[in-house]
C-alpha cells in the first residue's frame, strides 16, 4: 500500500490498497478510525473508489481499492498485472493491421476479466498469452499468427503450418455453425407452424 502526503490527498489524489487490507490509516494523523461516505466501481468493475472520512480530525480523503493480480514470470520472480503491457504487446502484432486502439483496449479489458474470473491471485506469464490467444483469434487472424509464432515459439515451417491448419479447421467450425443457425431461422420464418410444434415439444420435455 502507498500513501499520498496530505497535500496530495486534498488535491483529489487518490490513495490505492490491497483488497486484503482490513483498515485504513488518515493520511493526515495517521488515525485507524475512519468512515466510508461513499463507495462507486470504476468503469471496469474491478476496482472500488471510496470517499472516507477520519473520525478524529474530521478530515477527507479518497481511497482506490482492487484485488491485486500478480504474474509470475518464466524466470520466477513477480510483477504486479498491467492491462497496458497486454495492450503494447498485442499492438506489435497488430501492426500495418485494421485494428484501432478501442479494440485493443476491449481485448485488454476482456484478458483481465478472465484473468481474475480465475479467482488466482498469482497466474504464470504463460497462462495471460495463451488466454490473450482466444480475443486475438476473433479480433484478427493475422495478428494472431504474429503473436502465436512468439508466445508458442515457432521453430520452423512446420508450427507455422499446423496453427495455420488450426486456423481453417476454427474457420470452418466457426461457419458451419452460423449456416446451421442461419438455415434453422430461415426454417422457422417460413414454417412459423412447425416452430410452433418443435417449441411445444421442447417445452414438454422440460415439463417431464
Amino acid at each position: 500500500m502507498s500513501i499520498f502526503s496530505p497535500s496530495e490527498v486534498s488535491r483529489g489524489l487518490t490513495v490505492p490498497m490491497s483488497c486484503t487490507l482490513e483498515y485504513m490509516h488518515c493520511p493526515f494523523c495517521h488515525n485507524a478510525d475512519t468512515k466510508v461516505l461513499d463507495s462507486r466501481a470504476d468503469e471496469d468493475g474491478v476496482a472500488i473508489r471510496r470517499r472516507r472520512e477520519c473520525m478524529r480530525c474530521h478530515r477527507r480523503f479518497t481511497t482506490m481499492e482492487s484485488c491485486e493480480l500478480t504474474v509470475v514470470k518464466r524466470d520466477g520472480h513477480t510483477e504486479r498485472f498491467d492491462r497496458n503491457k497486454v495492450i503494447v504487446g498485442v499492438g506489435k502484432a497488430c501492426q500495418s493491421r485494421p485494428i484501432t486502439q478501442d479494440q485493443l483496449k476491449e481485448l485488454g479489458r476482456k484478458v483481465e476479466e478472465e484473468l481474475r474470473a480465475s479467482g488466482q491471485a498469482q497466474i504464470p506469464s504463460a497462462e495471460v498469452g495463451k488466454v490473450i490467444l482466444k480475443p486475438l483469434r476473433d479480433l484478427d487472424l493475422v495478428a494472431y499468427m504474429r503473436f502465436a509464432s512468439v508466445y508458442r515459439d515457432f521453430k520452423d515451417l512446420s508450427d507455422f503450418e499446423a496453427a495455420i491448419e488450426e486456423l481453417r479447421q476454427y474457420e470452418k467450425d466457426k461457419n458451419t455453425t452460423l449456416t446451421a443457425g442461419a438455415d434453422t431461422a430461415t426454417a422457422d420464418a417460413s414454417d412459423p407452424a412447425a416452430a410452433g410444434k418443435e417449441t411445444g415439444k421442447e417445452l414438454g420435455k422440460e415439463a417431464a
